[in-house]
């Protein structure tokens, strides 16, 4: 399962939903504004407070940001 953690406001978020879409791949959508247990997973995950867009498949390697090099090479794409 593809996880992106995100916010409402931020525009590299949106960015990276909008890429995934467009690749048909399936994910689920945390905001960490919102939920704070995906704040604290998202945390833990990266070791840094507030990083969005995270995207992550094995909540293990992930990409922060809008890098679709980066993604294509996590997602296999």
């Amino acid at each position: 399962m593809v996880k992106v953690y995100t916010t409402a406001t931020c525009p590299y978020c949106a960015k990276v939903k909008r890429y995934l879409k467009s690749k048909d791949v399936e994910f689920e959508e945390f905001d960490i504004e919102k939920d704070f247990a995906a704040r604290e997973a998202c945390k833990k995950l990266t070791g840094i407070d507030w990083a969005v867009p995270v995207t992550t498949i094995d909540n293990e390697h992930y990409v922060i940001d809008y890098d679709k090099e980066a993604l294509d090479e996590l997602l296999c794409l």
